[in-house]
C-alpha cells in the first residue's frame, strides 16, 4: 500500500488512532465490518425520494423514515454502549 498524506481533525485522528490500537481478533473484525457498512449506510441512506443529485432533504432533522430508522439505531447503539 502507498503512504498516503492526508490531514485529519483531532476528532478524526482520534478516532483512527482509537481504531488502530484496537489488537487484532474476531471481535475487532465485526467492529471495522460493521462500522463500514454504517459509514456507507449513512452516507448514502437509500432514501425513497432520493434522486440522482442526492437526497431530497434540506436538513439532517427532516422527517424521513428511512433517516429516523438510522438516527433510532444509532441511539439505540450509543446507549448499549454506554452501559
Amino acid at each position: 500500500m502507498d503512504d498516503l498524506s492526508v490531514k485529519l481533525t483531532p476528532e478524526e485522528w482520534h478516532l483512527i488512532s482509537g481504531l488502530r490500537d484496537i489488537p487484532p481478533s474476531p471481535l475487532r473484525d465485526l467492529m471495522h465490518e460493521m462500522m463500514t457498512a454504517l459509514v456507507e449506510y449513512v452516507r448514502e441512506p437509500k432514501c425513497a425520494e432520493m434522486q440522482a443529485d442526492g437526497v431530497p432533504c434540506s436538513s439532517p432533522t427532516a422527517d424521513c423514515e428511512q433517516c429516523e430508522k438510522v438516527r433510532q439505531l444509532l441511539t439505540n447503539l450509543r446507549h448499549g454502549v454506554s452501559q
